[in-house]
């Protein structure tokens, strides 16, 4: 105890000012330590944060992926539990256009065709246009009775089955007469008869041909060109379809054959209908696909190139495929230069040219000094539209449901005038549609300021169809116009389908000769036309049609011209080919009759 209190005397004993110096010291430290903690605690939070938001945004994305994958490739919506889960929203909807049926039952409907009643039974072969082939089939006992007079025949009882024979090729063989002139004898052999130069030979002239000094006649051309443009098959597949029928064809002659029909069909029949089309069409709807074109060869080897193909639709008469290297708005300018009118096409950035101003386009003229005077009017499509709410959707949004039932319902009201007049049409979606527009902006522009400052798939639905407001509301404008750009994504489907199978193009000229030769085709499906038979008669008439008058060849304008050849001549493979008259007012009077 005396230790210890001599050493607690030996300690100094601190003096307030030094206590409260040193819990000074302490709580700056301490302080200093929070502010550190606090930090690292924000930058955690933070972190937090954006793996919340990146494994949202993966979810989302997920959810998507799974509805693409395992549901269906279409944007299909489960309609009847959109109807229950907004039973109260489709009541408020039905209330703006309550009076429609009322309207649509004091006009009369527009004319259908009567449908028959759905056949039953076994189908008659006999009612097919088909060769036939007849089998009798005796029975020996039978026959033995006749024999020997104790049975006779007294007719048929007769089936037809539907058989298949290999269809072949034919050896087209071109005959052309030879001639020799004859020396002819002196009547009076008086007078010397000088020395006759000997006999000349002559034949006849070749006709002309689509494809001079070309293998092919018109008919395998066509054949080959709808195998490989309308049916998809690649030219390496044809060349084996060809070895197995006992005729070797290599698939690089088939290759120039196309190239050189598809240059020659551009350069004559497609320009005239373009430029009709970029004339007097009312509205040009379009869209594009990419397809990969094979590289200059260098000696090195190197990816494919991506080109593009854009379809253009010139209202119910043309149909248009144009084959650009890449993707530009100098490109879109140019195949819609001098045009006047809509255009019905996405919205991507390149098509904003085309809807620039005249009184800007003049201020800034283009680098070949040729200015578009052309003024078009933008319309949208609400396929697109609708389809960012479909993945928005599939992400669990029940804003994106809503705006699915409401775009619905603005489809389901344009299906009930469907097929009218457009005066009509136009007159029942002023006064039904455009009610059910007006609130659909309005919830819209309501909706987005909620996500305005959320990346995801509502905002860019939403935005996207508040951006697009004129484009899709253009449709007032006009009944001619339709909602939607499905038909430019159909034609589309040529390209995509064939590019399945040959992968690729072999050159830019290749391209865009193929793009001519889809253009044809598909025009041709457009007016009820066989492409085979229309392209192997264009191949027999190209040679012979004045220049001035390839429209009439176009797929729009062909039913008539073909009524007025003569047929023997046109269905001779090759030969001489009379060319009727031009007619001054049929092609006039369809061009005016819209």
């Amino acid at each position: 105890m005396i230790i210890d209190s001599w050493v607690m005397s030996a300690v100094p004993t601190p003096t307030p000012s030094e206590m409260d110096q040193g819990l000074s010291a302490q709580v700056v430290r301490l302080q200093a330590e929070l502010v550190e903690k606090q930090a690292v605690v924000e930058q955690l939070t933070r972190e937090r944060d954006q793996l919340r938001e990146a494994y949202e945004q993966l979810r989302l994305e997920l959810e998507l992926l799974k509805r693409r994958i395992f549901v269906a490739k279409a944007e299909r919506v489960d309609t009847a539990k959109l109807e229950a889960e907004f039973a109260g929203k489709l009541a408020a909807l039905d209330q703006m256009g309550d009076k429609l049926q009322q309207v649509l039952d004091q006009t009369p409907p527009p004319p259908q065709k009567p449908k028959g009643d759905k056949p039953t039974g076994r189908r008659d072969l006999r009612e097919a246009t088909l060769p036939e082939h007849r089998i009798v089939l005796p029975d020996p006992q039978m026959e033995a009775l006749c024999k020997s007079g104790q049975a006779e025949r007294i007719g048929f009882e007769e089936s037809c089955k539907l058989a298949w024979q290999r269809g072949g090729h034919v050896r087209l063989v071109v005959a052309r007469v030879k001639y020799r002139q004859l020396e002819q004898t002196p009547k009076t052999s008086m007078t010397p008869i000088p020395t006759a130069p000997p006999p000349s030979i002559s034949t006849a002239p070749m006709p002309k041909e689509t494809l001079s000094r070309c293998l092919a006649a018109p008919s395998l051309l066509a054949h080959i060109l709808v195998d490989k443009y309308c049916d998809g098959l690649p030219l390496h597949r044809i060349q084996d379809r060809f070895a197995r029928d006992g005729v070797p064809l290599d698939r690089g002659t088939m290759s120039r054959w196309a190239e050189e029909a598809g240059a020659t069909f551009g350069a004559t029949v497609v320009a005239a209908a373009r430029k009709e089309a970029l004339s007097t069409a009312f509205c040009l709807a379009t869209d594009a696909t990419g397809i990969c074109v094979q590289p200059i060869p260098t000696g090195k080897r190197q990816p494919c190139r991506r080109g593009h193909f854009f379809v253009q639709l010139a209202d119910c008469d043309h149909v248009f495929f144009e084959y650009t290297p890449k993707e530009t708005s100098k490109a879109v300018g140019q195949m819609f230069r001098g045009f006047s009118g809509y255009v019905q096409a996405d919205a991507k950035s390149v098509y904003d040219l085309l809807f620039t101003p005249l009184a800007q386009r003049r201020k800034k003229p283009p680098d070949d000094g040729e200015l578009d005077l052309g003024q078009r009017q933008e319309v949208g499509c609400w396929s697109h539209a609708r389809r960012r709410f479909w993945e928005a959707a599939c992400a669990k949004s029940e804003v994106a449901r809503e705006g699915l039932v409401r775009i619905g319902r603005l489809f389901d009201l344009e299906d009930k005038w469907r097929g009218r007049a457009p005066e009509q049409i136009h007159q029942l979606r002023n006064e039904f549609l455009r009610p059910h527009l007006d609130a659909f902006f309005d919830w819209a522009t309501c909706e987005y300021d909620k996500v305005r400052t959320q990346r995801g798939l509502l905002r860019s639905a939403l935005g996207y169809a508040l951006r697009q407001r004129a484009a899709l509301v253009r449709l007032l404008d006009d009944g001619r116009l339709v909602m939607d750009n499905n038909r430019s994504e159909r034609q589309l489907r040529r390209v995509a389908v064939g590019r399945k199978a040959w992968l690729f193009c072999g050159s830019d000229d290749h391209a865009t000769a193929a793009g001519h030769i889809l253009s044809l085709i598909a025009s041709a499906r457009l007016h009820g036309l066989d492409p085979e038979s229309y392209l192997r008669d264009l191949f027999r008439v190209l040679a012979y049609w004045p220049r001035d008058r390839y429209l009439e060849l176009a797929p729009k304008y062909w039913v008539h011209t073909r009524d007025r050849l003569d047929p023997a001549q046109l269905l001779a493979e090759i030969g001489p080919l009379t060319i009727p008259p031009p007619q001054a007012s049929s092609t006039e009077e369809q061009t005016t009759s819209r």
